[in-house]
């Protein structure tokens, strides 16, 4: 499913239109990505959890080269599913 699709999946349960359904998913998008760029943690009980993790400095190798590299230190946006969507 795609960004328009979800948009007319949000229109068809909710009995929005298509533009207020687009307006509240770019509001729920723009919302998550503040709050975790925040470092914050946004949890949507039986759906899961947006946070921010921290993935330490670590050696890796260039599979063309072969040569060893440093890869910095770096947050990434983690997902963990919610009861709801973990039993499909």
């Amino acid at each position: 499913m795609n960004k328009t699709e979800l948009i007319n999946a949000i229109a068809e349960k909710s009995g929005l239109s298509k533009v207020d359904s687009k307006k509240a998913l770019e509001a729920f998008i723009e919302s998550v990505t503040g709050e975790v760029k925040n470092g914050g943690k946004v949890a949507l009980v039986g759906f899961g959890t947006f946070s921010v993790t921290q993935k330490a400095a670590r050696k890796g190798i260039n599979p063309r080269t072969k040569a060893v590299i440093n890869i910095p230190a770096k947050k990434t946006v983690k997902f963990k599913a919610g009861a709801d969507l973990a039993a499909l």
